[in-house]
């Protein structure tokens, strides 16, 4: 369950908030005060509650409608290692793309069985570890099938693997095979008793549950002929691209209708944005795609269920949807025209990074004031700027409107932040140490408390 809370200023693209994250913002500001004062700013606080609410969303969905299924947490969207424990107690797998991503899975208590390893480029020290525990691998290529194969002992227990397909139409993508390519490798895995082939595995860029259907009908052709040849694929593995509403859909549709450069202190819209007040959640997605057509006349969960296949997934953005929050601390607010201004804060946007690729993050920040006082003044409007040396050192380009000049001290919080925007670009940049990132926990008796997500 979301609520909807009106920041403390006049804000277009407000955020939909979990109870758990309101709480925070509104009851709770205080404590949030406190932490940052402890803890320095910015401060990310992680909600790892939030994530195991989204794998039991989405495991109801396919439990309703009697699918088999894998759910694997993407986890390079976020570095938390409470996230990756959240997924693991929750149920979930662990998609890895990195061997440093793997050992923390590892030393969390994942097994084998729990991890499917996802990234196109994986190193020989990746192989070595993903064989020591036979994880699951997409394999991305007919160079990885040779590199991976070189790495299997002569007896021992079969590898599992998904072999990747670059779906037709997305032959620009860097990732995957061509069917025909998929073909040539199920001949090497079919010769090579060392491996069990699991599945076809895709992933698409973009949210469109329709062109998942349309290649998992590319997939399933794969699939039928695998086991014409005599293997025994199991799974069909759609990646991930769960959607995610971080705004109400009716003020994001509105504000793409309204917006034009002059909301920009660039003077210039943005070209793309993720579609932060889309139709659906994640999982009203799984719905539809499962009730896709296919050629045949059967839906996508009908042939599932009636070839005994399993579908696999690894979402990220979607599985962290309201798992974290950001704030910063205003260190000074500066005038630099009528009723206009900047509002530097204590941070970077290497913390909250969707204007490093051209685009913005299109969630409007919430102000919570020290002890909060609300000072007299006129209304004014500000970008918002980090606090180092670089020009582009900017967290939101758009003009943010305020019905006041907010102070130094006062508090910048940006909902919703677990996916890929707190830690992508991170670094220690002027010598600033790495942002502290805490778990919050709520008690049955409604008490926050926090600890160190280490």
């Amino acid at each position: 369950m979301t609520s909807h809370i009106k920041p403390m200023m006049g804000a277009e693209l407000s955020p939909i908030l979990s109870p758990l994250a309101a709480d925070i913002l509104t009851a709770s500001a205080p404590l949030l005060h406190k932490w940052l004062e402890e803890h320095g700013s910015p401060l990310h606080l992680v909600l790892p509650s939030e994530l195991t609410a989204n794998v039991e969303a989405l495991r109801h969905v396919l439990d309703d409608r009697g699918v088999g299924h894998a759910i694997y947490y993407g986890s390079k969207v976020n570095k938390s290692s409470a996230l990756m424990r959240a997924a693991l107690g929750a149920g979930a797998g662990i998609d890895v793309s990195s061997v440093y991503e793997l050992r923390d899975a590892v030393k969390l208590g994942a097994r084998g069985k729990d991890i499917v390893a996802t990234g196109p480029a994986k190193t020989v020290q990746f192989h070595d570890e993903l064989v020591g525990i036979r994880a699951l691998v997409s394999v991305d290529s007919p160079e990885e099938l040779t590199d991976i194969s070189g790495r299997l002992p002569a007896n021992g227990a079969k590898q599992p693997v998904l072999l990747r397909l670059q779906p037709k139409g997305h032959e620009k993508s860097r990732f995957g095979m061509a069917a025909d390519t998929v073909r040539a490798c199920l001949s090497r895995i079919a010769a090579d008793d060392r491996f069990r082939f699991d599945g076809i595995h895709f992933h698409l860029s973009g949210y469109r549950f329709q062109d998942r259907a349309v290649a998992f009908e590319e997939a399933v052709k794969l699939v039928e002929e695998a086991r014409a040849s005599g293997l025994s694929p199991t799974m069909i593995d759609i990646g991930g691209g769960l959607p995610v509403q971080y705004v109400p859909g009716a003020a994001w549709d509105e504000h793409l209708q309204r917006q034009s450069a002059d909301d920009y202190r660039t003077g210039k819209v943005p070209a793309s944005f993720y579609p932060y007040g889309g139709p659906q959640s994640a999982a009203s997605w799984l719905r539809c795609f499962l009730g896709a057509l296919l050629s045949s006349g059967q839906t996508v969960e009908d042939y599932l269920k009636r070839h005994k296949l399993t579908l696999a997934m690894e979402p990220g953005r979607a599985l962290v949807d309201q798992a974290a929050i950001s704030a910063f601390r205003i260190t000074r607010v500066k005038n630099i025209r009528s009723g206009n201004g900047v509002i530097f804060v204590e941070g970077s946007s290497f913390s909250a990074c969707e204007t490093w690729f051209a685009s913005e993050f299109m969630v409007d920040p919430i102000l919570l004031r020290q002890n909060g006082r609300a000072p007299a003044g006129e209304a004014f409007r500000a970008y918002i700027a980090g606090h180092s040396c670089l020009d582009e050192d900017v967290l939101s380009n758009r003009w943010l409107g305020f019905p006041h000049v907010p102070e130094a001290e006062d508090l910048l919080v940006w909902a919703n932040t677990g996916g890929y925007q707190m830690d992508l670009l991170e670094n220690e940049f002027h010598r600033h140490p790495m942002p502290k990132r805490l778990c919050v926990t709520k008690s049955a008796a409604g008490e926050l408390s926090i600890y160190p997500d280490n």
